[in-house]
């Protein structure tokens, strides 16, 4: 095609696209051909489309927007693979032209409708009717007028407006809008000029300004002191918070950039030329582009609310429970953040279970370890810090972290054990992770809790092995069962024959070397001979504090030399519970071994072949009748400490160490150990009413303990006398006493009138005593349904199982 008939080609399309004005239309066809101009837009053609489609849509002509599309279909088809881009941008430049042309024209009449405005004299046909009938022109100019109204209302142009508004994102004072410090927000002075609608724009888009100074200033205060010596105020976790948002202002102040270089074009208005730039900003499109940054910038301003006054896992507890939340973009934005924030937490939780290392130099872990000595580091070395303990590890998991880390540092520290080491490494693989630095993170909890179970799992077989392999804590439990709980019998009884003597003196005339000399005596006696020495050299003897009436009986008593690590188990306190039941049981040793020396004084064959079984009537009934009351009395104090004894050995001490055994076998940590022995060492306190609910019953009980041993101190002295008499009776007086009646004179008749003397005051001794003793058994006895431990049912019935002190106290 050659130059002149491409020029006609133009010629007739002009002609049929602006028949009105086809001479100035034709010159600037020829213009825009013959320029060397590239369109300020990119080349594509499918957009370009689609604006005509949507632009002949909008202006009422659907008819005409399909018959555009099937065309341009068409025609695609047959001239690939060249672009129609520059054509349709062609036609469509010159349509913006038609349209700006027209809406030069002068007003119409408005008394006349436009669609019945006439012909002007001169115009072709249809030039008329297409600028009466296009409603597009009628927008234009409608919004041309509006636009004139609001520039004359308006004192501040909207491009300096929306410069202020960027200065204001900055938290920035711009020419008009500033900051108020009074009201607390950005907003334009009253006197400017303004319309309300711009106005209330202005400060909508100035919100953001405001959250973005709040958020900056809480970055700002925290960056500012970390390099001072307050920097334990703010802790890892708040840097790795503040770290986080200055990342996300990072991403807000590229926007800014953004939308700074958009508003340095100029906003277009209707009428304006066609040419200007799309990528303007206006304040409407200032809205659209700071709608998700104003989300952001203000969850950002709620979390830094939330998170003042607060460090460490309560700081990561507040920002998490922001994060449950429907809108993926927040869940997005605040998931990356906490796996910032997190991130110191984290490496604690993962350092503390697989090391046993608290790196908290501010404080912020929700485990907090405290000095004390080795015997108190499981029970108080480390403790739960509840305001520290974020919402997103439960308390249990919380408890087996705590116990992870503490099993860890009592093999390390009591144990001198390394062997934990190797377990946590077998764990971290077992469960895929690793023992490095930043394997795990916020939203891994899973993983995190396989970890902690493993790794508890693994440690804490390693410190069972180690307690009950090399430190042999059942034989040591079984010890101070045989030696401080009296369940060795031969080497108990021994003691008490050795120590008996001795213990009768005052208690400040006994020397404890002397008395650990007897002690070694009865193990030398007994099978307790044969246990280990490492054992036996830990048995030694206490004397307790004492008075001046106090005799050796008040204060002696056995310890055990619990050694580390053993002495977490069997503390201070739990080796005081251990005296109290051990000085309860030697009394009623005591007493069963006072009966026993009673009944070989009053044995049959000792009271036959006394002189006053063998003498007259009345004084061989005299005897008699004391002896039978005697023998009666030790019978039922004999029939209530051998059940009662039988009851504390058997059915409290057997039992309960039957029970504790099983646990001790059972427990899988150490805190399970230390429940199980707690509860042993609870239920003998309880069965032996040794509790604070029994004080009751147990006074009267050591009252019981008193008439025994009481009568066994007058039976004793009785029978002294007794013997006395005897022995004077066998004896051959040399002399003759002045003193007649006296215990020198030696007489047969004295002898039976001294004798007589001594049953009366024996009868009446043993009367009282038995009074005594069957009031104070009738009232214990009475208690004991009132006990709350069942098992003391048993010891009712044991005493009781005829009835006989039922049936006398109903009598009374």
């Amino acid at each position: 095609m050659d130059e002149h008939q491409a020029g006609d080609l133009v010629k007739e399309l002009v002609l049929r696209l602006v028949p009105a004005d086809s001479g100035g239309a034709l010159r600037f066809a020829h213009r825009l051909l013959s320029s060397r101009l590239a369109p300020a837009v990119l080349p594509d053609e499918h957009a370009l489309a689609e604006s005509v489609k949507r632009r002949l849509a909008a202006s009422g002509r659907p008819d005409d927007a399909l018959a555009f599309a099937e065309l341009h279909s068409k025609l695609s088809a047959r001239s690939r693979p060249a672009s129609l881009w520059p054509l349709l941008y062609l036609l469509d430049s010159l349509s913006s032209h038609r349209r700006g042309a027209a809406s030069c024209l002068p007003d119409l009449p408005t008394a006349a409708p436009p669609r019945q405005a006439s012909r002007a004299p001169g115009t072709p046909a249809g030039g008329v009717a297409l600028v009466s009938k296009d409603p597009d022109n009628i927008r234009e100019i409608a919004l041309r007028e509006y636009t004139e109204l609001v520039l004359d209302e308006t004192e501040v142009s909207e491009a300096t407006l929306v410069r202020d508004v960027l200065y204001a994102c900055q938290g920035i004072d711009g020419r008009y809008v500033r900051y108020d410090k009074a009201s607390d927000t950005y907003d334009l002075p009253a006197g400017v000029h303004v319309p309300s609608s711009t106005r209330t724009l202005v400060r909508k888009l100035c919100e953001v300004g405001w959250l973005f100074r709040k958020v900056r200033g809480f970055v700002s205060d925290n960056v500012s002191r970390l390099p001072s010596h307050a920097a334990a105020e703010v802790g890892t976790v708040a840097q790795a918070f503040c770290s986080a948002l200055q990342e996300e202002l990072s991403d807000y102040y590229k926007l800014l950039a953004v939308l700074e270089s958009y508003s340095l074009n100029p906003i277009p208005t209707p009428g304006s030329d066609s040419g200007v730039s799309g990528n303007y900003l206006s304040l409407r499109r200032l809205v659209v582009w700071l709608a998700e940054p104003a989300v952001k910038m203000r969850l950002m301003a709620v979390l830094v609310d939330g998170c003042r006054g607060l460090r460490g896992g309560g700081m990561a507890g507040a920002i998490h429970g922001h994060a449950q939340h429907g809108d993926p973009m927040v869940q997005d934005f605040m998931g990356r953040l906490l796996r910032r924030v997190c991130s110191p937490l984290f490496e604690m939780v993962r350092s503390w279970v697989l090391e046993g290392e608290l790196e908290d130099v501010f404080g912020e872990f929700f485990i907090v370890g405290q000095p004390v000595k080795a015997e108190s580091l499981w029970r108080e070395g480390y403790l739960i810090q509840s305001d520290m303990l974020p919402s997103f590890i439960s308390p249990v998991l919380a408890q087996r972290i705590l116990r992870t880390g503490k099993s860890i540092n009592f093999l390390r520290v009591c144990c001198d054990d390394n062997g934990w080491a190797e377990a946590a490494t077998e764990a971290a693989a077992y469960v895929g992770t690793t023992t490095s630095r930043g394997g795990l993170g916020y939203g891994q909890i899973d993983a995190l809790e396989a970890l902690v179970v493993e790794a508890a799992k693994r440690i804490d077989q390693r410190l069972m092995d180690v307690i009950h392999k090399r430190y042999r804590f059942k034989d040591h439990c079984l010890a101070i069962k045989r030696y401080l709980l009296l369940g060795q019998g031969d080497f108990v009884q021994y003691l008490m024959d050795v120590v008996g003597p001795e213990l009768s003196e005052p208690a400040n005339r006994i020397s404890p070397f002397h008395l650990a000399g007897l002690l070694e005596t009865a193990i030398r006696a007994s099978d307790a001979q044969y246990d280990d020495r490492d054992i036996l050299d830990r048995i030694k003897v206490k004397m307790m504090d004492h008075g001046d009436g106090d005799v050796g009986w008040d204060v002696f008593s056995l310890e055990y030399d619990a050694r580390v690590p053993l002495d977490t188990v069997f503390t201070a306190s739990v080796m005081k519970m251990y005296l109290k039941i051990f000085n309860f049981l030697w009394k009623l040793k005591r007493v069963d071994h006072s009966l026993t020396g009673v009944w070989k004084t009053m044995k049959p064959n000792c009271i036959v072949s006394s002189p006053f079984y063998k003498e007259g009537t009345s004084i061989r009934a005299q005897f008699v009748s004391v002896l039978r009351k005697c023998q009666v009395l030790f019978n039922e104090m004999n029939h209530f400490v051998t059940n009662f004894q039988y009851y504390i050995m058997f059915e409290v001490l057997e039992v309960s160490w039957a029970r504790f055994s099983e646990e001790m076998d059972a427990a899988k940590d150490l805190d399970d150990l230390l429940m199980g022995h707690d509860k042993y060492l609870t239920s003998i306190v309880e069965k032996s009413l040794l509790g604070e609910r029994s004080l009751g019953i147990l006074r009267n009980l050591f009252a019981l303990f008193d008439i025994i041993l009481q009568f066994r101190s007058h039976a004793d002295r009785w029978f002294e006398r007794i013997y006395e008499l005897q022995l004077r009776g066998k004896s051959k007086p040399k002399t003759k006493s002045k003193e007649t009646g006296s215990w020198l004179e030696g007489g047969r008749k004295a002898m039976i009138q001294l004798a007589g003397e001594l049953f009366r005051k024996m009868g009446e001794d043993l009367d009282s005593i038995a009074k005594d003793y069957t009031a104070s058994l009738d009232s214990f006895i009475s208690q004991l349904p009132l006990q709350q431990h069942v098992d003391l049912k048993f010891l009712l019935f044991r005493l009781d199982f005829t009835e006989y002190y039922s049936r006398v106290s109903s009598n009374k």
